[in-house]
């Protein structure tokens, strides 16, 4: 386990990106980040430590970092705690819905260059996308009611979730739905579960977002991300299929019995993967993912290399949804995830890539900060008036855990209360 970076350290780190020619030799007098003291460093670790000791939660990566340099990097416990295999800071984890991120970086990408446009139908690239009808209620026999769309679904509403899909764990109207629809193939796989642009719904938008890059790039998404992502950003661990060597450094998933134990689950064998979602389904690692991170605390940019222009990386900051309520979800099955409200009493929105709050969190991150996360519970966020970003990953079900919530809330204030007391 390591915390803190130690001054020498830190200060090799910047020599070395110096010479490279990716920082200035010599630091101009009161420029530099804030970092934290090793007391603050100290003071995580112990606290990730007692949760593994606690057996809260099997074992746990954690990292934050402003646009320069690393500030903290920690890994505690098991990445299975059958087998005792210690979790280390390049374990590779399931990340899920973090893949979202990864495809609106995609998605803005193509805008920049003229091949999709945020606010045309998203039919004109993928006629897919052309007469999907909305859910408008059931009848007294319990038969679904649809009737077309009034307005085009449109790639901001995709990127936005507001363009009408819900995800059928944490919408009932979903579940209904195909409970009738799997015995009827005359109607539609999926709905829209109301007209786009009318609400906010966490759902399947991104999947179609990243069919939209495939077609507009002319390349699958897993070679798009690797050519101009991924590769460029040299995150060679964040992948939608691993390799050998990969395969032996991933975490376990581990569930929680009705006595709230943890149980390590059979590791998934590989498949020859074909088709990849712009909204599930990747592997990554916690220092491949804060690269992506600090590319986008740093404008769009990181080492010499740019994957957004400054403009783009704004797009995904901003408030995209107006006055509409964003992030709370209700499960439709426990078994996979609680509720979830990460911040009760704030009011939050969604950006064109992730979740934000709108006011401050309580001794943890200031208002107009980003975050999202995936169902194995990992998770970031991106603090742009502190100028740091986190993340942190586990591998547990069901999703906003609540010992791993404790986990993510303790790192995160013990990261925010060490810069503001540096």
């Amino acid at each position: 386990m390591r915390g803190l970076l130690s001054r020498r350290d830190a200060l090799l780190q910047t020599v070395g990106l110096a010479a490279a020619g990716m920082l200035p030799a010599v630091p101009v007098p009161g420029s530099a980040s804030p970092s934290l003291k090793p007391a603050r460093s100290a003071g995580i670790d112990r606290a990730l430590q007692a949760s593994v000791g606690a057996r809260e939660i099997p074992g746990v990566v954690a990292m934050a970092a402003n646009e320069r340099s690393v500030l903290y990097e920690g890994a505690f416990g098991f990445r299975n705690i059958a087998t005792e295999s210690r979790m280390s800071t390049d374990t590779i984890f399931r990340i899920a819905s973090m893949v979202k991120l990864l495809t609106s970086v995609a998605a803005l990408q193509l805008v920049e260059q003229g091949k999709l446009r945020l606010d045309e139908p998203a039919a004109v690239v993928d006629p897919m996308l052309a007469s999907v009808p909305v859910l408008a209620g059931f009848d007294a026999k319990g038969s679904p009611q649809l009737h077309p769309a009034q307005k085009p679904i449109t790639l901001r509403n995709l990127l936005s979730h507001t363009s009408g899909f819900s995800y059928l764990l944490w919408d009932p109207k979903v579940v209904r739905y195909l409970n009738v629809a799997r015995g009827n193939p005359a109607l539609p796989r999926m709905p829209l579960m109301f007209e786009p642009g009318a609400r906010w719904a966490y759902g399947g938008s991104l999947d179609r977002v990243g069919r939209m890059v495939e077609i507009a790039s002319g390349q699958p998404l897993d070679r798009y991300f690797r050519d101009h992502i991924t590769g460029p950003l040299e995150m060679n661990d964040t992948a939608f299929s691993l390799d050998e060597k990969q395969l032996a450094r991933e975490a376990s998933l581990h569930v929680r019995d009705a006595n709230r134990k943890l149980l390590p689950q059979p590791a998934k064998k590989p498949t020859g993967r074909k088709a990849f979602s712009g909204g599930a389904g990747i592997y990554s690692t916690a220092p491949d993912y804060m690269t992506l991170l600090q590319a986008l605390l740093n404008g769009g940019s990181l080492r010499g290399t740019r994957i957004l222009r400054p403009q783009s990386v704004a797009l995904l900051s901003a408030n995209q949804i107006g006055n509409l309520e964003a992030g709370i979800l209700k499960t439709t099955n426990p078994a996979l995830s609680n509720d979830v409200d990460f911040f009760p009493g704030t009011h939050l929105r969604w950006s064109l890539g992730h979740m934000i709050n709108l006011d401050p969190v309580p001794d943890g991150r200031t208002a107009g900060s980003l975050t999202w996360a995936g169902l194995f519970n990992t998770y970031y966020w991106i603090d742009p008036t502190m100028r740091v970003a986190g993340v942190i990953m586990m591998q547990i079900l069901p999703f906003a855990d609540r010992q791993a919530l404790k986990a993510y809330r303790q790192f995160e204030h013990g990261i925010c209360h060490g810069l503001r007391q540096a």
